[in-house]
């Protein structure tokens, strides 16, 4: 993800004017318990990647035209060749403890030309899942993770009037390749960030936005209907990416169109906003962004009370650094994986439906046109690195002993205060902050 910074300070800014004109609710949260509660034997702890971003030995996408051409600030190389090394991954996922692993099935290596599967690419994903259900984790599944064929990049891509079709065919033939295995489904990653990547990066007109969420959301509630034919109990979701402030300005409209083929809500939360964190926002320099790990329960929270009862998970959530250097004030990976679980515990307790958390990512990866961004539990040097190792950060031990556990210890106390004033969740976020035990 990727915003001019001034963009997203006017944002932020906007949002604290109108909060000081909002009446103040009634304290409404419950009394922070002295010991939190771990998550339980049922809860999903995973962890995420992308089928682009890591696999490596891409095929003709729109997305590798894009680094081709010269549109990103690094070229792609290889990534990190998941590709050839997704068997020791695999196995980096299992020592963690986790439950779940969310990859891409990416539509270019299936299917290179219109009406033409490749059969070894589909082989490839039948490792790759084969694998993963080998390791005891169940597979999350994403459908559209932001890439295309180059041939569909040729029509035109979400301006071609035959889109959904195409797409249909693609998702439904890798539907019903792999739904006996009872995957999690992601239908598309982050609608709201596909769509300004296309306007940034590819053809797609500011003005045709609308025409593309009318047409994702159309092919949403097809491939749902679809998944629950031939998969009954099936879990289905698009995962938003949160964004604190505006949060329904950004997602609101898509999820009113497929909120009745959503089995749960998939929350992807990065990055917190104050009144005064508003000038370091930068979206074009990812470590430099706010964290407040105590904004995940105020992101729970909000879709908790738009959608009561419904499921919640936490479909991506991680630190980033740059280039694996320690960050400048100090806080590690470990803190954060540790502060975050801590409040997603807290929102479990305060009658939250939330079921799952992945961390984004496994390892480092190609951060959608650069290798800066770091956010992996393993650390993968692209550019300097041939062998491309993954080399174990902090909070490896710190998520092996969290799924172990079922949650960071009952007497746990973030390593940061929460924000008196978040505005992650504007009002109710600073008119009735959450606090810590005395």
């Amino acid at each position: 993800m990727r915003f001019r910074r001034r963009t997203l300070a006017t944002v932020v800014l906007a949002a604290s004017a109108a909060l000081v004109a909002t009446t103040a609710p009634a304290s409404a949260r419950p009394e922070p318990p002295a010991r939190i509660a771990p998550l339980g034997p049922d809860f999903l702890w995973g962890v995420a990647a992308s089928g682009f971003q890591s696999e490596g030995h891409a095929p003709d996408s729109n997305w590798s035209r894009y680094a081709a051409s010269g549109k990103t600030e690094d070229p792609y190389l290889d990534s990190i060749d998941f590709f050839d090394r997704y068997e020791s991954d695999i196995q980096l996922a299992k020592q963690l403890g986790v439950k779940v692993y969310r990859i891409g099935i990416e539509w270019a290596r299936v299917q290179p030309q219109p009406g033409v599967w490749d059969e070894d690419g589909l082989r490839f994903y039948d490792k790759v899942i084969g694998g993963i259900e080998a390791a005891g984790m169940r597979p999350m599944l994403t459908l559209d993770h932001w890439v295309y064929p180059g041939w569909e990049a040729d029509r035109g891509g979400w301006n071609h009037p035959e889109m959904v079709t195409d797409w249909l065919a693609n998702a439904r033939t890798i539907v019903d390749r792999y739904a006996s295995g009872n995957p999690l489904w992601v239908t598309f990653n982050e609608p709201a960030m596909y769509m300004i990547n296309e306007v940034r990066l590819g053809n797609l007109p500011a003005t045709e936005i609308p025409v593309m969420q009318d047409r994702i959301a159309q092919a949403h509630n097809a491939i749902y209907d679809h998944i629950h034919q031939v998969q009954p109990g099936a879990m289905v979701t698009s995962n938003v990416a949160y964004l604190p402030t505006a949060e329904d300005l950004v997602n609101g409209a898509l999820i009113g169109k497929i909120a009745d083929k959503l089995d749960f809500i998939g929350i992807d939360y990065y990055y917190g906003a104050s009144p005064d964190a508003a000038h370091s926002a930068d979206l074009s320099a990812l470590w430099k962004n706010p964290l407040q790990p105590d904004g995940i329960y105020y992101a729970l929270d909000h879709y908790s009370r738009a959608y009561p009862g419904k499921p919640l998970y936490i479909v991506e959530n991680g630190m980033p650094t740059e280039n694996g250097k320690p960050r400048d004030d100090g806080y590690t990976r470990a803190d954060d994986l540790r502060d975050t679980v801590y409040w997603v515990q807290r929102a479990k307790a305060d009658g939250m439906n939330v079921i799952g958390y992945n961390y984004w990512s496994l390892t480092d990866n190609y951060e959608w046109g650069s290798y800066t961004p770091r956010f992996g539990l393993y650390t993968v040097d692209v550019k300097t690195d041939p062998t491309l190792t993954r080399r174990p950060t902090d909070a490896v031990p710190a998520y092996t002993a969290i799924t172990g556990a079922g949650g960071v210890p009952a007497d746990y106390r973030p390593t940061r205060d929460p924000k008196a004033c978040s505005l992650v969740d504007a009002p109710s976020s600073c008119t009735d902050p959450v606090t810590l035990p005395h």
